[in-house]
């Protein structure tokens, strides 16, 4: 299928992504939390010896794969692109959101914190409960010099106005899992409090302003997909978490590699994206994948 990702282009069903919306800023010396992309929804946040990896999916499987074939983490771009994590946070349970999550803990030890939903999915992979932290949300998690939380939420709708792979997990599924084994579950918005820098990161287009009541944030991770289908998304996410920063996510076609260069997923305005967060008075910063963005505060 890798094959066809041209030929699709040429036809104007893919766009790739335009390297002039990158930040090409080298992180500032000063910073006090350095923030990588890795694609999807995928970031790594740190801060002094300590590193958080939220919703990591590197492995990013080829179509054919991913719609008709088991979906089997890779062991060797996960070591070469995540050599260290403390913990993983897993925003919902979809395959590209946890995919990884389990491998990446396993290959450095770290905490695998996320909803029944998403460590069942852990278990199903095999990781010892010594290293999963079930949450339902609301609570704060200690985590490093900082705490993190889930925060509840919902799966926005994406394609056809609907909501991809409803349902819950209510047990570990089939390992290694087909794309259908994966149900998104309970949804979470994370917040972030380390060094403190707070980030909060939106993993799908949707947030509930009575469980943000009282978040603010320096820095907010904010998917792309399916803010179409959410009217005042932009508008309502800066307005209720007062943002210094926004860093757009979730905007790229999942099945090609990592390491090249990236189609958008179809509908996904990245411009008109960067327009809404401007007009906020917010400044807007798209990394590239593997990009480094770093806050001081």
């Amino acid at each position: 299928m890798r094959r066809l990702y041209p030929f699709i282009e040429r036809s104007g069903l893919l766009d790739r992504m335009d390297p002039a919306l990158y930040h090409r800023e080298p992180v500032r010396a000063d910073a006090d939390v350095r923030i990588r992309y890795l694609g999807t929804a995928g970031f790594v946040v740190s801060v002094r010896d300590h590193t958080i990896v939220l919703d990591p999916y590197v492995s990013r499987p080829g179509g054919r794969q991913t719609l008709f074939r088991h979906l089997i983490p890779d062991s060797d771009r996960i070591r070469r692109y995540l050599p260290a994590a403390d913990d993983v946070l897993i925003g919902h349970a979809h395959h590209d959101h946890v995919l990884d999550a389990p491998e990446l803990c396993r290959q450095t030890g770290a905490r695998f914190i996320g909803s029944r939903d998403a460590c069942n999915v852990a278990r199903a992979a095999g990781l010892p409960e010594s290293q999963l932290v079930e949450t339902a949300g609301r609570e704060d998690i200690p985590s490093g010099p900082g705490m993190v939380r889930g925060i509840p939420s919902a799966h926005g709708r994406v394609y056809f106005n609907r909501v991809a792979l409803a349902g819950n997990i209510e047990k570990p599924p089939p390992w290694p899992p087909k794309v259908g084994d994966l149900r998104h579950g309970l949804v979470f918005n994370w917040y972030l409090e380390l060094g403190g820098v707070r980030v909060v990161h939106i993993d799908s287009a949707e947030l509930f302003e009575h469980e943000l009541s009282g978040v603010e944030c320096d820095v907010l991770c904010l998917c792309a997909i399916g803010r179409a289908y959410r009217p005042g998304y932009t508008e309502d996410a800066i307005r209720i978490l007062k943002p210094k920063v926004v860093l757009p996510c979730h905007w790229d076609l999942f099945t090609t590699p990592i390491e090249d260069e990236p189609f958008l997923l179809p509908g996904v305005d990245v411009p008109g994206f960067v327009d809404e967060i401007r007009a906020t008075g917010t400044e807007s910063v798209v990394l590239p994948f593997l990009g480094e963005y770093g806050y001081a505060r």
